[in-house]
């Protein structure tokens, strides 16, 4: 069983698995995983928490080609198939964009489309835990957002209000309107930056729950990927800056000095890098995205390996003898990629 931590909302104690469940790339990819792969990784990972405690998995209204809902279809597929296992999810799903794009729109009127549209597309077939914008609008004050948001929690549309891609100031402001039970941000061996740092001290002081995305810098730090061809056409990598041909033959260094450390204490690169990031702070859950039920059984093993200070040193010296070369996103600052609202 995964070991749990405790989320610091709300008036109901939940005990969430230390290792989440990303369900992303089981339909965001050139080609969609086969329904009966996935429910049985989806299988695995809610099989994984102890009783009377829950999964968190990670969804979005966006996250599929067409139709951009399709991750939602499948979830919903699942819970219809497997009704048993509603009880062990902790379902996050973020929204909060507009209806035929990625640009963040926090108005009343699309959070409402937002919301309104996963509650349709899962078909009540599993409650609908948590909602977060995917991105902070800058158009729209973090209080507005939230208060829009609080007052779907009054009507009973979702129970937990979260954040992403935000600040640690953001998270404040937002958590004096409403508590944020969950605030999503990429964490990682290369992308532990000082935003990160202050997320995660923020977050303990207030209860909330950090769910660490891309833990394992989206596969490539589990050498998954040594250059652009390993790469299929139309996967989204191939636009983002550290999986330029160039990047990648520097940032490569740092995926072999993973597997490296891995080796030698006798555990897999991508174990190495989730139970680093679980290793930071006890209220923070990575999220590695997996559609292969044994790679999600390995995943959620890595709550329950411990880090020597030998090992935190050796990782340490490793991103500073190879600093990572390009930003987290695509070409263009910070700022436009709506990233740190």
């Amino acid at each position: 069983m995964v070991k749990t931590t405790k989320l610091g909302v709300g008036a109901t104690p939940v005990n969430l698995g230390k290792v989440g469940h990303g369900l992303m790339m089981m339909t965001w990819t050139p080609k969609p995983v086969p329904d009966e792969v996935c429910f049985e990784s989806i299988k695995a990972s809610l099989d994984a928490v102890p009783a009377g405690s829950k999964m968190l998995i990670n969804s979005g209204e966006f996250y599929g080609n067409n139709p951009r809902e399709s991750n939602l279809e499948l979830i919903a597929r699942f819970f219809e198939k497997y009704p048993e296992y509603a009880d062990k999810a902790f379902l996050s799903v973020k929204g909060g964009t507009k209806a035929d794009s990625l640009i963040p729109d926090a108005s009343p009127e699309n959070l409402k489309r937002s919301v309104d549209c996963v509650l349709a597309k899962l078909r009540g077939t599993k409650k609908l835990d948590l909602f977060q914008s995917a991105r902070v609008d800058p158009n729209v004050s973090i209080e507005d957002n939230i208060k829009t948001l609080s007052g779907f929690v009054a009507e009973g549309k979702f129970d937990y209000i979260g954040i992403s891609e935000a600040k640690a100031s953001t998270l404040r402001r937002a958590h004096a309107v409403h508590p944020i039970a969950v605030i999503e941000i990429e964490v990682s061996p290369w992308s532990y930056t000082q935003e990160v740092k202050d997320v995660i001290e923020t977050s303990k002081e207030l209860g909330t729950i950090v769910a660490a995305y891309s833990p394992l810098g989206r596969g490539f730090l589990a050498g998954k990927f040594k250059s652009t061809a390993d790469l299929e056409d139309g996967d989204y990598r191939k636009g983002l800056q550290r999986f330029q041909e160039e990047e990648m033959k520097i940032n490569v260094n740092i995926a072999n000095g993973i597997k490296a450390i891995a080796e030698k204490k006798g555990v897999s690169a991508a174990q190495l890098c989730i139970s680093w990031v679980c290793s930071l702070a006890p209220n923070v859950v990575p999220i590695p995205g997996s559609s292969n039920k044994s790679r999600t059984v390995e995943n959620t093993a890595s709550a329950d390996i411990e880090l020597t200070p030998e090992e935190f040193a050796e990782v340490d010296k490793l991103l500073k003898d190879n600093p990572v070369q390009g930003g987290r996103y695509f070409q263009g600052s910070d700022k436009q990629n709506h990233l740190w609202g």
